[in-house]
């Protein structure tokens, strides 16, 4: 075999273990049942957990609570298995975050009473909901 096609060979060889542990630290959505197993069972890694903000009977958002300084902020997220859990983000809230359809947190229970978030991903609504285009004729 010629040089080059050795080092090609090698190259693609480093690829695929790049890919394939980056594949293997995918995560998928946990509850925050699953999630605080896993914390009892020692797992460190950061938890990603799937929810709705916690609303009232009149779909109002309920349970934010913003330091003075608003440089962090606790709120209720309830997750696809209904287990509401209070969660503390060490950063100012996010805009639209009321709005959101769906809430993902990364991140770990430092205790039972608290998860703590790393990162936060939101769901926000559509701007193009069919309601505004029937609105607009079509």
């Amino acid at each position: 075999m010629k040089k080059g096609h050795i080092i090609g060979l090698g190259i693609i060889a480093v690829a695929i273990v790049i890919i394939m542990t980056s594949i293997g630290d995918a995560s998928s959505y946990e509850s925050f049942s699953t999630a605080w197993e896993m914390k009892q069972d020692g797992e460190d890694k950061a938890i990603h957990v799937v929810g709705q903000l916690k609303k009232d009977g009149e779909g109002q958002v309920t349970g934010i609570q913003v330091r003075e300084d608003k440089t962090s902020f606790t709120f209720l997220l309830v997750d696809n298995e209904g287990t509401e859990q209070k969660v503390f983000y060490n950063e100012p809230v996010p805009a639209d975050f009321q709005r959101s359809e769906q809430v993902v947190v990364i991140g770990s229970y430092r205790d039972k009473e608290i998860f703590v978030a790393d990162k936060i991903l939101m769901k926000c609504p559509s701007k193009y909901q069919e309601t505004e285009v029937q609105e607009a004729g079509m």
